[in-house]
């Protein structure tokens, strides 16, 4: 029953404070409408340029051209497996084509010799010393040309191949995980956002457990012979009702906004209530060393920020591992439960993976919550319930 009696009570004062509680919830969409506008601004588009040189080729009384065909292909090429980003545009000759490439109008040129058309006619007719000629024009130090070249050089080879009848020595089977192959920049960082609306439950459990010292209440409570467990439990029980609807609010915006769910509900609510709980408890420990509200928002900037820009919740982040448990790899970022959540949602969300490979995740949020707990609880007790 006093568990129950401090779940009531913390549910009141949080919506007392009722600011603190829409920053909490508000962040998650509001970080998930930031980084869908940045990736609509910043999707990958390549401009291709194609300069035909060739001259064609006289067969059984016709004039054929390899070279506009082959325009053509790039212009309808399309893949099963990825978005084509991909623009294709002619040139008229070559110097046209530099100095479109020099004005930063394209990322790649490609010259089509004179002879395309009768050196694949000679290569049909099993000809070997017959070669097809395409040369590739741009800046070599820059990524967009070295990509550009790539794919180009790839429906090249595939005309070729298509053209002369000929079988690639070497058939390459590519298979996406998941959704990783249709997903977008913005489906990528949506994981990583997820964990960053529940990362906000720093400064609303926070403050739950500090309004308590700050208010005076906690007298009351010290006399009630409330357990330390009881007290934790109450508050916790909000606190997680709280993270997961700011979770459910993020994920919902983010599907406003296109995102393509995968993977099971249930196993992100899982994920999604494991992480509140370690903030929670981590929340604890900020809560142990400050005594008012205005010292949480102040203390607690420095661990948010940590959290936030230092787990990969908001910007990709990887590091070295400092050791691997079993095969799994730990590295200075896996003491914060967010890198292990995030890591979690990635499997499960964009990889389309099973709850058996996230095992490891799962065991270390626990761990690590079981820690910051011991040690919040601790410290809060000896600082704010105990009797003097």
């Amino acid at each position: 029953m006093k568990t129950i009696s401090i779940i009531l009570k913390s549910l009141k004062e949080q919506i007392r404070s009722y600011w603190v509680l829409l920053l909490s919830l508000s962040m998650g969409p509001f970080f998930i409408f930031v980084y869908f506008l940045i990736t609509e601004t910043s999707k990958p588009q390549y401009t291709v340029l194609i300069a035909n040189s060739d001259k064609g080729a006289f067969v059984k009384g016709q004039t054929i051209n390899y070279g506009n065909e082959l325009i053509g292909y790039f212009k309808n090429f399309k893949t099963d497996s990825v978005v084509f980003p991909f623009t294709v545009h002619e040139a008229s000759n070559r110097t046209e084509g530099i100095e479109r490439l020099k004005n930063k109008k394209a990322d790649a040129l490609i010259i089509i010799d004179t002879v395309f058309s009768q050196s694949l006619l000679n290569r049909k007719l099993s000809d070997s010393t017959s070669l097809v000629n395409v040369e590739f024009i741009g800046d070599l130090s820059n990524t967009n040309y070295l990509i550009s070249a790539v794919w180009a050089n790839e429906i090249v080879n595939e005309y070729a191949l298509q053209i002369t009848n000929n079988k690639r020595i070497v058939n390459l089977k590519e298979t996406a995980l998941g959704t990783s192959a249709t997903a977008s920049g913005f489906d990528m960082m949506v994981p990583g956002i997820l964990i960053v609306s529940l990362i906000m439950l720093m400064f609303t459990a926070s403050i739950a457990f500090v309004s308590e010292v700050e208010n005076k209440t906690i007298m009351r409570l010290k006399l009630s012979k409330l357990s330390v467990f009881q007290f934790l439990a109450g508050i916790s029980s909000v606190q997680l009702l709280v993270g997961v609807i700011s979770v459910l609010l993020t994920l919902l915006t983010a599907i406003m906004l296109g995102f393509k769910y995968e993977g099971s509900f249930v196993i992100m609510i899982l994920i999604a209530s494991l992480t509140s709980l370690s903030i929670i408890s981590f929340s604890l420990i900020i809560a142990a060393i400050t005594k008012s509200s205005n010292e949480v928002l102040v203390v607690g900037n420095f661990p948010m920020f940590l959290f936030m820009f230092f787990t990969g919740a908001a910007f990709p982040l990887k590091s070295e591992a400092l050791f691997t448990i079993a095969g799994y790899s730990v590295n200075i970022q896996g003491l914060m439960t967010p890198t292990h959540a995030i890591s979690a949602l990635n499997k499960t969300l964009i990889m389309n993976m099973d709850v058996s490979s996230i095992i490891p995740e799962i065991i270390s949020i626990i761990v690590l919550t079981i820690f910051y707990f011991i040690i919040g609880g601790i410290i809060f007790k000896r600082r704010h319930l105990k009797l003097t």
